[in-house]
């Protein structure tokens, strides 16, 4: 038929592009923001957008990566063919990482997520306490795999427990706020017992080191506007500057991110702080930030 040839070659330029553009879209290196997913792959979590919104009026905020022991540190290119997951023959239905002795010898030290049996092997009863610990601390997914988020959540707090740890913030017989900005955990204490935490939290970034010092709440709204950020802060205690406690709209177990300088919490903690402390409190930053 008259045209047919003419149609064919249009139709076999079209396929041919479509081809070319797919080999052009797998030939792409992965994003920043691809990298960092794949940093928290291991874990099976599922990250927030790589830019961090930011903390305060007048604040200096944005996201941190709690600081990880070497051996903690996830991979890039996630975990190899022989840490990847299983099923736990117990019939627990619950995934074994490659972190599971050490996160059920922290869980054993921590106490209150349950019986665990410190043997590198999950069971029902080691299922359960992970799975309870990553709840509590926003672990995402909460499948009670002990991959190195969860482990490096559950040494900070364990280490955040030691009487050692405990006396570097110094704190007298009044309440007082502690931030162990090495650890990225804070908790509060009266007359030397811990009323609140520890928990995790996420402070300034390089060039915006969370400052070190005694300081106290000069300024509190349970829903704070940033100017200079146009976003709202939850639970806002200011305690330094435009710098203060709040929480975080993004994933707190983000590594790649920090603050502007504010100290983020989980939601429930930052909610839980704002009813425990209150004006003047004394706050008492300590320890350094890795990377800042």
């Amino acid at each position: 038929m008259p045209g047919t040839g003419g149609r064919r070659l249009v139709l076999t330029m079209v396929v041919g592009a479509l081809a070319l553009g797919g080999g052009v879209a797998y030939a792409l290196a992965p994003s920043a923001a691809d990298q960092a997913a794949a940093m928290e792959a291991p874990d099976g979590t599922q990250p927030a957008s790589p830019v961090e919104a930011p903390a305060s009026a007048s604040v200096q905020v944005t996201q941190s990566a709690s600081p990880v022991a070497p051996s903690a540190q996830p991979s890039p290119s996630g975990p190899s063919p022989s840490a990847q997951p299983s099923v736990a023959a117990s019939g627990a239905n619950c995934p074994t990482g490659e972190n599971q002795r050490e996160v059920e010898g922290y869980l054993a030290q921590i106490g209150g997520y349950g019986a665990v049996t410190v043997d590198g092997q999950q069971s029902p009863a080691d299922c359960a306490a992970i799975r309870k610990f990553q709840t509590r601390f926003g672990i995402s997914p909460p499948k009670g795999r002990a991959g190195p988020t969860t482990v490096s959540v559950a040494r900070r707090i364990a280490l955040s427990l030691t009487s050692a740890e405990l006396a570097k913030c110094g704190a007298g017989p009044a309440l007082t706020a502690c931030v162990d900005l090495t650890l990225q955990t804070m908790w509060v204490v009266r007359n030397g017992d811990v009323v609140f935490g520890p928990t995790v939290i996420r402070t300034g970034m390089k060039g915006y080191a969370t400052p070190t010092g005694t300081y106290s709440v000069f300024r509190r709204n349970v829903k704070e506007w940033s100017n200079p950020y146009e976003v709202w802060l939850p639970y806002w205690q200011n305690f330094v500057r435009g710098i203060g406690f709040h929480a975080t709209t993004t994933y707190l177990h983000r590594a790649s991110i920090g603050s502007h300088g504010c100290v983020n919490l989980l939601y429930n903690d930052a909610k839980t702080l704002y009813g425990t402390i209150g004006m003047r409190t004394p706050v008492k930053v300590f320890g350094h930030r890795s990377g800042t």
